[in-house]
């Protein structure tokens, strides 16, 4: 054991600095920017804009966001693990496995701009097309979806701080989600936007540190060809079972492959269940949707990528004394950081993990706070909200699922529930909502009767058969151990997909529906919101862009799930210069993904950074972008012109 029997690695003091000291200053700058924004951008600050972000999102926010939501504990602790356990194989259908959702979900972001551009959550969009009882089905498969999220962060992160500076787990799991509730619950989702620009950056700085470190300067280590030798020689003293020759250096991988298709098909549900991906495409330009959701899928592919191909393989290469439990526990990057950079590698990883679970579970507040206060408040307890009364709702609801969230660890943790045992369990769970909810806005003949079956059959068919696949199995055993095993989960993920789908479709060729797409415009505001209708020009641009990201998602779903482990195969185990060319790649994904996420946001928000600055310097408030300042002494110089010259026709007549 690597974690056993020794001190933690960081001080206990620093890990209370991290879970209570960095929260707080990170959310102490959060609000300065919130406050900033608002002092000199003439933000107002209505319940649809606190919901929506106002809706005006541009593309390298909208990327940084999607990053910074779908980079669980788990991306950093899980793709390592599947890395150490499997080999190249692990890392690379961890991130495959989970980029297509993404792509593909640029589809349904369109269509909600398109049809739907007015909404708040996913809710109001199953509510407008099959009404009450559908709309109570599915909250309870967003709510269970958004749950089971939040508590694996904070599983994986918990577990990490315990492991590097010895804070109480069940301390680290409270306290976690707390600290982010305080700038959820004052700027909304438009901080939750402003602070995933922040904890992407140090994210992935952090993953430039460690990949550079593993191949390029480490003494242990140092180069692929290094890591390659290791490996090698590792292989010939524990093979992996049903990897071809025993080897880590190869995509010909049982163990592999049945994890990626779990991993694929387990990450629907995260996605296309879970409010947080909804509200993120409806704070988005129209202009912006399909471009952000697309790069944000490519730039997330490196993180679980190049992190694992980077600390997943050098935990094997250096061959510690890891076991399968620390491993399944999302042990193997502290382990290899502490090995080969001591207490800088354990701050960083713990930084890293802490700002990756913070990022995502404010989202995650901000999702559950938005459905209570518009699917559950406003539809069943008081019609007639007004606008501040709504973000009051939220704002409690943010505070209440803060505290809720570490309780619901908590009794994960009490179960003994692993982060690998939950992240597999989780599509055979919520599986079955994923192509209903998809076909509410892309297939009109779904009926109420085909959602609501499918859903409702769907779910516990799954879990029988993944009960019944593990009994079978292992002699009638069911325990922790024999639902985990790969055979079980990979048959309730499947059930719980493909049977929701067919059943489905067939009931809707039976009891078909005739949806129209205008009655989403019926969906209420709060207030009058000009950003909730499309300009003509908005509506053709949205038009013309769908075939194209239908063309483009499809396509790069194809690549990376068939084209690319394809042209692998004739490899078999790779060669040095082979894997060599794998790392490399794996390194330029990574900076090329760190300097769109970092640089591109800043640039598309230059005007609005030198209005600040400037206002901020001169403790002045700039005109609103195009007005016209009565006083030409407080003109924003981001937007003067020349002064136009009078004719002297005009001054003589003046005259």
């Amino acid at each position: 054991s690597f974690f056993g029997g020794q001190a933690p690695p960081l001080p206990q003091g620093l890990g209370w600095f991290i879970v209570v000291g960095l929260g707080f200053i990170f959310s102490l700058l959060t609000s300065g920017a919130l406050w900033l924004d608002d002092r000199f951008s003439g933000v107002h600050e209505s319940a649809d804009h606190f919901s929506t972000a106002g809706r005006t999102i541009k593309v390298g926010l909208t990327a940084c966001d999607i990053v910074s939501k779908w980079t669980w504990a788990a991306t950093l602790l899980q793709s390592s693990n599947v890395a150490w356990k499997f080999g190249i194989s692990g890392p690379f259908w961890y991130a495959a496995g989970a980029t297509i959702q993404i792509l593909l979900f640029s589809i349904l972001a369109v269509e909600i701009k398109r049809k739907a551009p007015g909404v708040h959550t996913v809710l109001e969009i199953i509510k407008a097309r099959w009404g009450k009882p559908a709309h109570l089905v599915f909250m309870f498969f967003c709510l269970t979806c958004n749950i089971i999220v939040t508590s694996m962060l904070i599983l994986g992160g918990a577990a990490v701080i315990n492991a590097l500076t010895g804070v109480n787990i069940y301390a680290a799991a409270m306290l976690i989600p707390v600290t982010v509730a305080f700038y959820t619950a004052q700027g909304g989702l438009r901080a939750c936007f402003i602070s995933s620009w922040a904890h992407v950056a140090v994210i992935y700085i952090a993953l430039c540190i460690f990949m550079f470190v593993i191949y390029g300067n480490s003494p242990d280590l140092g180069s692929p060809a290094k890591v390659y030798n290791n490996l090698r020689i590792v292989e010939a003293v524990r093979p992996v079972k049903d990897n071809m020759g025993g080897s880590y250096l190869t995509m010909y991988s049982k163990s592999g492959l049945i994890f990626g298709i779990i991993n694929i098909i387990g990450n629907f549900g995260t996605v296309f269940v879970d409010q947080s991906y909804w509200q993120g495409a409806i704070a988005a330009r129209p202009t912006a949707t399909y471009k952000g959701y697309l790069l944000g899928g490519l730039c997330w592919f490196a993180i679980p990528f190049t992190l694992a191909t980077s600390l997943g393989l050098a935990g094997r290469a250096l061959d510690l004394p890891i076991t399968l439990e620390e491993s399944d526990q999302g042990l193997t990057p502290p382990a290899v950081a502490v090995h080969l950079m001591g207490q800088g590698g354990a701050f960083l990883l713990v930084l890293q993990l802490f700002l990756a679970v913070t990022a995502s579970g404010s989202a995650e507040q901000m999702a559950v706070a938005s459905l209570f206060s518009y699917d559950v408040y406003r539809e069943y307890f008081n019609k007639a909200a007004s606008g501040a009364q709504m973000i009051k709702v939220t704002r409690i609801v943010v505070v209440a699922y803060s505290i809720l969230s570490g309780v619901f660890a908590i009794i994960l943790l009490n179960f003994k529930l692993s982060l690998g045992w939950v992240y597999l369990a989780m599509g055979i769970i919520i599986g079955s909502a994923v192509f209903p909810i998809a076909m509410a806005l892309v297939w009109k003949k779904v009926s109420r009767v085909a959602a609501i079956t499918s859903v409702c059959v769907g779910c516990p068919l799954a879990i029988m058969t993944w009960m019944i696949t593990a009994a079978t199995l292992n002699d009638g055993v069911i325990d922790l151990k024999t639902t985990g095993q790969d055979y079980p989960m990979l048959a309730g993920n499947l059930v719980a997909l493909f049977s929701s789908a067919i059943m489905c479709t067939v009931l809707t060729h039976i009891f078909p529906d005739d949806f129209d797409w205008t009655n989403f415009r019926t969906i209420p505001s709060l207030e009058v919101d000009d950003s909730a209708t499309l300009s003509v020009d908005e509506k053709g641009m949205l038009d013309r862009v769908f075939k194209y990201t239908v063309c483009t998602g499809c396509g790069l779903a194809f690549v990376l799930l068939i084209f690319w482990p394809v042209l692998t195969l004739p490899a078999g185990i790779f060669t040095e210069k082979y894997f060599t060319w794998w790392v490399v790649l794996s390194l330029i994904w990574g900076l090329v993904a760190s300097a769109f996420c970092i640089v591109l946001p800043l640039w598309e928000a230059s005007a609005t950074l030198k209005r600040v600055a400037w206002g901020v310097l001169t403790c002045r408030i700039p005109p609103a972008p195009g007005a016209q300042s009565p006083d030409p002494s407080v003109a924003d110089p981001s937007t003067m012109k020349p002064a136009k010259m009078m004719e002297p026709e005009k001054v003589m007549e003046m005259q």
